[in-house]
C-alpha cells in the first residue's frame, strides 16, 4: 500500500519488549512481502502465531477450467446460478481461470471459516448485499460497490449481514494486487493525475479481538488445501503498523477521465495484478467534440482477453445483446468485437452514459470453469450477424 497506518497498541520501537498487562511478552509478527524487501506490517498477538495443533490435507472440490474452444466471444448471466447456505469462501464457482489469475463468483449468505489464501493477493467486488470482511488487522465493513484487496496470507472471513445475499466476483491472483504504477510517485503517494487517492480508501480502524482454543484456519496453497488447527483463535492482535494491510475501495469514488473523443480503456484501470488489469467503467460525461461517436469503436484484443461485469446503469454498446445486470461478456484475443448493430447511430448525441461495469484484461487466454460452461447464453457470438445459431 502506498502509505502508513498504525492501529491499536503499538511500542515506541519495533522488535523490542512490549509487554502484557499481565507482565508478558506480545508475540511479534512481521507480515512482508518480496523476501521482506517491499511492503511489511508487523503485528502484536496475545498468544503465538505459531502454534498450531493439527494440520490435515482438505479435498479441493471446485474443478479447474477447460479451453475457450471452439474460441468465440461469450456472454454468461450470473443471475441464473443458485447457491444454498453458501459462504463467501467455501461456496465460490470457477468462472474463469489461468496461470496468472481465478475468477469465481458466490452468492453469500452464511458466514464464512476462517480463511487464508498463502498463493497471492485476492480481490473481492461486492455487487450486492452487505456485510463484515474480519481479518487479522481489523473489520472492515462493506457493501455494494465495494471493493476489497486482501494480502497474501491474510486471516480472514466473511459475515453477510441477514437479508440480501453478497454477490461477490472474487479475483485469486498468483502475486500482488494494488494501484497502477503510474498512478504512484516514486516514494508511494497517488499523483494528481490519478482518478482516485489515500482519501478514497478504508483500512481497519481498530484492533479485532476473539477468544477460543482450537481454532481452525483453511489455508489455500500452492499445492491445494490444508486446515490448520491453531491453539488459540488468530484474531488476537492489539495492535500492528505498517504499509501492508487489506483495504476498501468503492467504485464510486473512481473520478472518470473524459475527453472531446472516446478514451481507451486504460483511463478506467483501477487495479493491476500479474498479468492482468481491472478497470472500473463509471458513470459519466461522454465525448464533447461535435462529431464524436460516444460508444466504442471495433476493436481486437491483440494481446488480451476482455472479460466485462455488467453491475449498474444501462450499457449503451451493448444493447440488443441480451446483456443485463449481472452479465459477464468474454471478448478474447483473436476476436474483433465492437458495439451492437444500431448502438452507434443510437448513441450521437447522447452527452452522459448511466452504466458501471468492472472490466478484467487478462494477458493469458481464460479458461471456463464450471460456473461459466453452467450460465452461458450460446446465442451471444451471433448477435452482432443478426443470424441465429443451433
Amino acid at each position: 500500500m502506498p502509505y502508513y497506518r498504525q492501529v491499536g497498541e503499538i511500542p515506541p520501537k519495533r522488535h523490542t519488549q512490549f509487554r502484557t498487562p499481565e507482565g508478558g511478552l506480545y508475540a511479534e509478527e512481521l507480515m512482508g512481502v518480496e523476501g521482506f524487501s517491499s511492503d511489511s506490517a508487523l503485528l502484536y498477538h496475545r498468544h503465538l502465531p505459531t502454534a498450531i495443533v493439527d494440520s490435515q490435507t482438505v479435498e479441493d472440490g471446485r474443478g479447474g477450467t477447460e479451453p475457450n474452444l471452439p474460441l468465440k466471444p461469450r456472454h454468461f448471466k450470473t443471475p441464473t446460478l443458485t447457491w444454498d447456505g453458501a459462504d463467501a469462501v467455501t461456496g465460490r464457482r470457477i468462472l474463469f481461470g489461468n496461470a496468472d489469475v481465478i475468477i469465481g463468483f458466490v452468492a453469500a449468505t452464511a458466514p464464512s471459516p476462517l480463511y487464508r489464501n498463502a498463493t497471492g493477493d485476492e480481490l473481492l467486488y461486492v455487487q450486492t448485499g452487505a456485510g463484515v470482511v474480519e481479518t487479522i488487522y481489523g473489520a472492515l465493513p462493506v457493501a455494494d460497490g465495494d471493493y476489497v484487496v486482501i494480502p497474501t496470507s491474510c486471516t480472514y472471513r466473511v459475515v453477510p449481514n441477514s437479508g440480501e445475499p453478497m454477490r461477490i466476483l472474487v479475483l485469486e491472483a498468483t502475486g500482488h494486487i494494488g494501484p497502477p504504477k503510474r498512478y504512484l510517485s516514486s516514494k508511494g503517494q497517488f499523483l494528481e493525475h490519478s482518478p482516485y487517492c489515500e482519501r478514497d480508501l478504508r483500512g481497519p480502524t481498530e484492533p479485532l479481538t476473539a477468544a477460543g482454543e482450537d481454532v481452525d484456519v483453511l489455508v489455500r496453497h500452492r499445492a491445494g488445501l490444508t486446515r490448520f488447527t491453531y491453539a488459540n483463535h488468530p484474531f488476537d492482535v492489539v495492535g500492528w503498523d505498517g504499509c501492508l494491510y487489506p483495504w476498501v475501495f468503492n467504485i464510486r469514488d473512481f473520478e472518470p477521465i473524459t475527453g472531446r473523443l472516446h478514451q481507451p480503456p486504460p483511463v478506467h484501470q483501477t487495479f493491476e495484478g500479474p498479468n492482468f488489469v481491472v478497470c472500473s467503467f463509471c458513470p459519466r460525461k461522454v465525448d464533447y467534440h461535435p462529431l464524436s461517436i460516444p460508444v466504442p469503436y471495433n476493436h481486437a484484443n491483440v494481446d488480451s482477453d476482455e472479460l466485462l461485469f455488467y453491475v449498474g446503469g444501462d450499457y449503451e454498446a451493448r444493447k440488443g445483446s441480451g446483456i443485463g445486470l449481472g452479465s459477464l461478456s468474454l471478448h478474447p484475443a483473436g476476436c474483433t468485437h465492437g458495439p451492437q448493430p444500431g448502438a452507434v447511430e443510437a448513441s450521437l448525441g447522447v452527452d452522459y452514459f448511466d452504466e458501471t461495469a468492472v472490466m478484467v484484461d487478462t494477458f493469458r487466454p481464460l479458461e471456463l470453469g464450471e460456473a461459466a460452461q453452467a450460465c452461458e447464453d450460446p446465442a451471444y457470438a451471433w448477435t452482432w450477424s443478426g443470424r441465429q445459431r443451433a
